[in-house]
């Protein structure tokens, strides 16, 4: 299903799709800057996750502000920010970053927002998607980020809202019926046939700096990573017991290091399945609604929690829209594919959406 443009191939009016991802979604960032750099306009949002709350900032106007504060996060930054629960249905609250936003944007709704945006939620109640298109905003980016058994999930009524990602990592119908000239997908949980690391996709100088920013974090600048790490660790031990480890040699163990060390690969455990799983819808999506322009990140790039690595992130993202964005305007405003190929077949969940929460 095609999309109504409104210009011809020189049209800049662009329907912007924000995928879920993690630390990875700072990509979007950048995409958003290359596009406002070459003339674009945004006149249509829709994100899951990361990407809703990139989207919802972007069009509250505080997008530089929320930029400038995650590139000053370093480790005990981001570690400080982990405000852990005693709750089984998530090992961490979220409020710490919640009260960040609520600073940058205030009690703003989306459908006062100059630019609509629509915000993807799970509902685990009903197993449906809900499309967050009116109510307050940072209501609507709460439920979105709220990652299975990591975050705690939002209860409105009977719902139970979790990170939209569950079911729609890429939400591009929503923007099918926008009034733009280009719809532009980022995925930022792409699968590749083998690890891609981040420094190989960014231009050699951009390259340089995060591998220099890289060794300062580990071997100087005050900061300690292995300290950093058990922090986390400590930290994260209280989702050891939420999802309850059994009995046995291994759960009899009274060794604080070690206990922290398994609460840290469960933790891994979780968010590693929930990229996969979100890869795969990723594909289903762009195959039944194929976008104009896709920008796709390879999961490999980073780990989902790696939030001090904004500046390197964000550089990617500019990076991959110049090139998405340069190949388009030389095929004279022809859609652009995705450089590997994604795999066809039916979108079992297209018509499985509360257009109203």
């Amino acid at each position: 299903m095609r999309r109504w443009h409104r210009g011809g191939p020189e049209g800049k009016r662009v329907s912007l799709v924000l995928g879920s991802g993690g630390a990875r979604g700072y990509a979007h960032i950048g995409v958003i800057e290359e596009l406002e750099a070459r003339g674009y306009e945004i006149v249509a949002l829709s994100g899951c996750s990361m990407g809703g709350l990139v989207a919802g900032v972007h069009a509250a106007g505080q997008l530089d502000r929320y930029r400038d504060w995650v590139c000053r996060l370093d480790y005990f930054d981001v570690l400080r920010l982990v405000d852990v629960t005693w709750s089984p249905m998530g090992a961490m609250r979220a409020n710490k970053v919640m009260s960040k936003l609520d600073e940058l944007v205030g009690d703003i709704r989306l459908e006062d927002l100059p630019i609509p945006v629509t915000t993807v939620a799970t509902d685990l109640t009903r197993q449906r998607e809900v499309w967050f298109q009116h109510g307050p905003l940072l209501d609507a980016i709460r439920a979105s980020i709220a990652v299975p058994g990591v975050i705690t999930p939002v209860h409105r009524g009977d719902q139970v809202l979790v990170d939209g990602g569950l079911l729609n990592p890429l939400p591009i119908m929503p923007t099918v019926s926008s009034h733009a000239d280009i719809v532009m997908a980022v995925n930022v949980t792409a699968q590749s046939s083998q690890p891609v690391s981040l420094e190989s996709l960014l231009p050699p100088e951009e390259a340089a700096e995060e591998q220099a920013r890289e060794q300062a974090r580990e071997q100087g600048g005050g900061v300690d990573f292995g300290g950093w790490m058990e922090g986390v660790r400590g930290a994260t031990r209280r989702l050891l017991d939420g999802l309850g480890t059994g009995g046995g040699a291994e759960g009899e163990e009274d060794d604080g290091v070690a206990r922290g060390r398994r609460a840290w690969g469960r933790l891994d455990m979780i968010l590693a399945s929930f990229d996969i799983t979100q890869a795969a819808l990723a594909k289903y999506k762009i195959a039944g609604y194929p976008p104009d322009v896709l920008i796709e990140v390879p999961k490999t790039v980073c780990g989902a929690y790696e939030f001090h690595r904004a500046e390197a992130l964000i550089a990617l993202g500019r990076h991959l829209a110049r090139e998405a964005l340069e190949r388009r305007e030389r095929g004279n405003g022809q859609v652009v594919e995705a450089p590997a190929l994604v795999s066809q077949g039916p979108d079992p969940d297209a018509d499985d959406a509360d257009a109203e929460p």
